[in-house]
């Protein structure tokens, strides 16, 4: 009898069994896993629409042999999300928020699971000119003959593109902090600030394709001269030229108005601190004296009254006797 053929179907079921148990170390030693990944997002956009802060991550699934899947990162898999068939509305119309599929390429040796679907905020991608208004203040005693953007021409006008929705009333504007108190200013480099109907706008959130100004810095021109500012100070009578008669005093003297606007320039004001009244001749009054006086003020400043009245209260001197 063959040696090779007698008892053969033992013998092929003796080799599926060592098969099987080479298979069932080999998969004890190697089992079947999977693992969830958060991978980075990917978007196909058609022309003419923008996303407005989509997600930037979904979660995949996966599963393999442990030793396929055991060096798979994030960084294997692409997601692809695609808008390429959403239509964006026109502008002036609400937004929409529409679900897209992702899909991840395939691995070998890998079962992907397909991510679920995802929801994004679509806005028609529009262009829009702006005018860059300027904002200043002058320092006290200055006044501004000229403000204005330069970009380099002025006026100035700068284009942003982005979401229709945030174009609703849409202002630029640069805001100059400091105080102008020089002539001629010209600040390089100032920063263009967006606001809409919300507030300022905030160009960090996250669009597809980026939101954009053309010119997010501009150079601002500052014409200004010394202006005229006001004070309010007191009037202060002067000591008479000629005290009353012998054997009187001055008892009291009360001055109407008491105090008065003065303007002119910010730099003579302010060395101003009282205006000083004419001195007064008293040789002739024994009794209550009421006189009016014209005031007179410093070159280049001009007060709230031309006239002050002055009331001088007269009485005899109890230590000395009058005269004849």
């Amino acid at each position: 009898m063959n040696v090779i053929t007698d008892n053969w179907r033992l013998k092929l079921l003796a080799v599926g069994l060592a098969i099987l148990m080479l298979g069932a170390v080999a998969f004890s030693e190697n089992p079947p896993r999977s693992k969830t990944l958060s991978v980075a997002l990917h978007y196909d956009t058609g022309s003419g629409m923008i996303l407005i802060n989509p997600p930037t991550k979904t979660l995949v699934t996966i599963t393999g042999l442990a030793d396929v899947i055991a060096p798979v990162t994030a960084d294997n898999l692409v997601a692809v999300a695609d808008a390429t068939k959403v239509t964006p509305g026109q502008p002036g119309q609400p937004v929409q928020v529409v679900k897209l599929n992702v899909t991840v390429s395939p691995l070998q040796g890998i079962t992907i699971q397909s991510p679920a679907p995802i929801a994004v905020t679509v806005d028609a991608l529009q262009s829009v000119g702006l005018p860059v208004q300027v904002v200043a203040h002058p320092d006290r005693g200055w006044a501004l003959d000229k403000v204005e953007a330069r970009c380099p021409a002025s006026p100035c006008v700068v284009t942003f593109t982005g979401p229709a929705s945030w174009e609703s009333n849409l202002r630029a504007s640069v805001y100059f902090a400091s105080a102008v108190n020089v002539g001629t200013l010209d600040a390089p480099s100032e920063p263009v600030q967006l606001a809409n109907n919300t507030g300022t706008l905030d160009l960090s959130v996250l669009t597809l394709p980026v939101a954009t100004l053309d010119q997010p810095l501009v150079l601002i021109h500052i014409e200004a001269h010394p202006g005229s500012t006001s004070s309010t100070v007191p009037l202060v009578d002067s000591p008479p030229s000629q005290p009353p008669p012998a054997g009187y005093r001055v008892t009291g003297v009360t001055i109407t108005p008491v105090t008065v606007i003065i303007t002119g320039d910010a730099a003579a004001i302010g060395r101003i601190q009282r205006v000083i009244l004419p001195a007064v001749d008293l040789s002739g009054h024994s009794t209550d004296f009421t006189i009016q006086v014209t005031i007179t003020y410093t070159t280049g400043v001009t007060g709230s009254a031309t006239t002050a009245t002055i009331r001088y209260s007269i009485s005899p001197n109890p230590n000395v006797s009058p005269g004849p």
